[in-house]
């Protein structure tokens, strides 16, 4: 039968040209530009919320062009060149537009933005997304266009970057951002920060956290396993509630790196508001929590559980469009799963069984496979999602099921993915076709039955 899955782009084109327009985020990305590298110089003034910038972006143009377009929004542009001459540019409605000189295809380009301004959230269907101003601090929370207010970028998930993010700011607050610390420097009461990842990811995960954190690692407790990288910590008013509470994300991370394949980055990072927050946040290779999230309930431990799993769903391996949120929530949802059995609270079974009975009293209005922008983030994706694995292992069994697993991972680690790749590698590990298996799950509205356990 045939798949009825989203066809994958040729393998020419996967690095290269993105799979935009994305109609989940029509007015975001840009199909004829990649951006290869961002270098970001930040100064921030926290009591007036202000920001001026230095953006440097180093990629290429996929087609012949005369303008390249840009996402920024609610910054304004005071200079603009590229290849080191000053263009002409103008901005409106969250692109900003530059005219060039003619560029032929697969032109090398480098752009520098110099831009102003107090940055604020984006507001529009996922609710607030972007930088936003903390009781004393920052928080940036990008997914899925939110990259666009702090700085100037190709905001969509296919087009993954290295970063260097150099932030100065006043010296008694932290700055946490993506990859490794490789600079410290202070200078008349402030200090500039420079984090550096030259492990691609993409804009929505590109992060400022800023706050008077104190920083350090997070120990194991006794006669436990120990994560395979250290577990660093940034928090202020409850360090000691978090650097305790956060031990339980050792053996977790020793039970994901033997179920998913080895653990993607060289570290792992969780920054504690003093906030509290709606929801946790994730980003490359770290999560943010509010201390509301540091309770000994199943309810928040099933976030921290979340939260570190998308460093292999979503952050390794990232969606190539929006339609593949799945990709990124279901398998969270299922880690979470994984982690009550290994805890010893209910099985990953009747975890499953039991959020069947509690989608089959729901609208079945929802297809996982395609969920529709304003529907991407909807529980029920990220609950059908995980019962749609369950109900792949159950036909596989687990040693198939988890060899397909961190087949993957290792596979694709890094890379943008999409639902027939996924398909694709089970089937090969699995040396049988399942495609049948998950397009019940994928492309109906109708709720599948679960399978009987084996055994």
């Amino acid at each position: 039968m045939p798949r009825n899955f989203p066809p994958p782009l040729p393998q020419t084109q996967m690095n290269s040209r993105t799979s935009m327009p994305d109609p989940y985020t029509p007015g975001a990305g840009n199909p004829d530009l990649h951006i290869d590298h961002y270098d970001l110089d930040l100064d921030y003034r926290i009591g007036p919320n202000r920001l001026s910038a230095r953006a440097r972006l180093t990629g290429r143009v996929l087609t012949e062009t005369r303008a390249i377009a840009l996402d920024l929004t609610g910054m304004r542009v005071t200079k603009a060149a590229v290849n080191g001459r000053k263009i002409r540019f103008s901005a409106r409605d969250g692109k900003l537009n530059l005219v060039t000189e003619p560029l032929p295809s697969n032109q090398p380009v480098r752009i520098d933005i110099a831009y102003v301004g107090n940055p604020q959230p984006a507001i529009g269907a996922w609710g607030d997304i972007g930088w936003e101003e903390l009781e004393d601090g920052v928080l940036v929370a990008g997914q899925p266009v939110g990259a666009s207010t702090w700085f100037p970028c190709n905001d969509h998930p296919s087009n993954k970057a290295t970063y260097r993010i150099k932030v100065l700011t006043e010296s008694e607050y932290t700055v946490v951002s993506n990859g490794r610390l490789i600079d410290r420097v202070r200078k008349a009461g402030r200090t500039a920060w420079t984090w550096e990842s030259d492990v691609p990811l993409a804009t929505y995960l590109a992060t400022v956290q800023i706050g008077r954190y104190r920083q350090g690692r997070i120990d194991a407790e006794a006669h436990t396993p120990v994560a395979p990288v250290p577990l660093g910590l940034h928090a202020g008013e409850h360090w000691h509630e978090a650097s305790a509470r956060l031990r339980v994300q050792h053996p977790m991370m020793d039970l994901f790196a033997e179920r998913f394949g080895p653990y993607p980055f060289d570290r792992y990072d969780v920054v504690v508001t003093d906030d509290e927050l709606d929801i946790p946040l994730e980003s490359q290779p770290l999560s943010v929590l509010g201390p509301n999230h540091l309770g000994p309930e199943w309810e928040a431990e099933r976030l921290i559980a979340h939260e570190m799993a998308h460093q292999w769903f979503g952050n390794s391996l990232t969606p190539r469009r929006w339609s593949d949120i799945w990709l990124n929530e279901g398998f969270a949802c299922y880690a979470e799963w994984l982690w009550s059995e290994a805890s010893g609270r209910m099985s990953a079974d009747a975890c499953a069984r039991q959020w069947w009975e509690t989608l089959a009293g729901l609208p079945q209005d929802i297809l996982l496979g395609d969920p529709g922008g304003p529907s991407m983030f909807d529980d029920r994706v990220y609950k059908r999602g995980a019962l749609c694995l369950h109900a792949l292992r159950l036909h596989l069994g687990d040693e198939v099921f988890f060899a397909a697993l961190r087949e993957w991972t290792v596979q694709h680690r890094h890379a943008s993915v999409d639902t027939t790749a996924f398909v694709d590698c089970v089937s090969k590990v699995a040396a049988t076709d399942i495609a049948e298996v998950v397009r019940p799950w994928l492309t109906e509205t109708a709720l599948p039955e679960l399978p009987t356990p084996r055994g």
